[in-house]
């Protein structure tokens, strides 16, 4: 009887406590932000409905997309090599990282990757999340390691309370990290460009040249530059000259099949005034050297597209041809995008 008692006393006390004694989680608010799809956009890819980009993720992740201390000498960020006034690429050949060390690639942009099922030259990434740790790590890009990046910015105050604003604590993580720099290349949608507007009747006009620009993209480049995000994003061997570096292997560095050797992700060409040179590794200053290219004939090669085999290892082009492919092209630049 008496053990009984003092169970039901205990009980009355513990009932008898202030709740403000009991530590409760503090409440945040951290609204999802809506993506802007535009309706001939293909669905968002499975990760996005996974992390949705939140407001202060979003917010936390283009701080860090930004923050030099992800490198080892605090000289370099994602946006010192992404950046926004190229469609997040730059203007060199060949990425340049930490200590002026270059790259096996050149920087491709980043944009719509909300949509994209495969990321970087070789579709080595499967999932946005999964990307910030590879040029952390990486000897040519930042040189560092995880674990360091979080112990330079553990203790620094603004970044506690972007945590906390966004996950509810201060905790400093990896996957809080990856996740909040993925929720912002998430909401780097481009879809506002000349022909996007003339696709919505928009009071917009293709001139002439743009015009017979379109017509000769539909047929000479439409077959691996579709969909609205103008890649079908396929892996292919167009025939374009070979990396001279010997690491070099392009969709065969990932799969280890030969077939699949110097073969690369179609890129899209949204924004393609603003992110030349062009190439895997650089390999054309100007959108009419690769035209050129394609008109003087390619590399030959056992996996050579087969596009390109049917039609004698080229894409004939008359220099009218070009201008006007130029012409249209350059109607794919969102300027809004590129803050010009």
């Amino acid at each position: 009887m008496k053990k009984i008692f003092g169970i039901i006393s205990v009980f009355f006390l513990l009932l008898s406590c202030n709740r403000d004694d009991i530590i409760q989680p503090e409440p945040y608010d951290n609204p999802e932000l809506p993506l802007i799809i535009p309706p001939d956009f293909p669905a968002l890819n499975n990760s996005v409905n996974a992390n949705k980009p939140t407001k202060y993720g979003v917010e936390l992740g283009e701080r860090l997309f930004n923050e030099k201390r992800f490198s080892a000498n605090n000289s370099i960020s994602c946006a010192g090599c992404h950046h926004k006034s190229n469609a997040f690429a730059d203007s060199n050949a060949l990425a340049i990282g930490i200590y002026g060390r270059v790259g096996l690639r050149n920087t491709p942009p980043l944009q719509n990757m909300a949509f994209m099922q495969f990321y970087n030259w070789d579709g080595k990434i499967l999932q946005l999340e999964k990307q910030p740790l590879v040029p952390i790590i990486t000897h040519e890009e930042m040189n560092s390691s995880i674990l360091e990046v979080i112990g330079k910015i553990n203790d620094d105050q603004e970044y506690k309370e972007l945590f906390r604003k966004a996950f509810g604590d201060e905790n400093i993580s990896p996957e809080r990290i990856y996740k909040s720099i993925a929720q912002f290349g998430y909401t780097l949608i481009s879809a506002d460009s000349k022909y996007d507007k003339v696709q919505r009747n928009e009071d917009e006009a293709f001139t002439e040249s743009e015009a017979r620009g379109y017509q000769t993209f539909q047929h000479k480049c439409g077959n691996c530059h579709s969909t609205a995000l103008f890649t079908d994003q396929s892996f292919r061997n167009i025939g374009f000259p070979l990396n001279p570096n010997t690491d070099e292997a392009g969709r065969a560095r990932v799969t280890g099949i030969p077939a699949d050797y110097m073969s690369f992700r179609v890129p899209s060409l949204r924004n393609i005034e603003y992110t030349a040179p062009y190439g895997s590794f650089g390999q054309f200053p100007t959108l009419k050297s690769v035209l050129d290219y394609f008109d003087n004939g390619v590399l030959d090669a056992d996996n050579l597209d087969p596009v390109l085999k049917e039609s004698g290892n080229r894409i004939p082009l008359t220099e009218q041809e070009k201008e006007d492919l130029i012409s249209f092209m350059n109607t794919l630049s969102d300027s809004s995008f590129v803050g010009k």
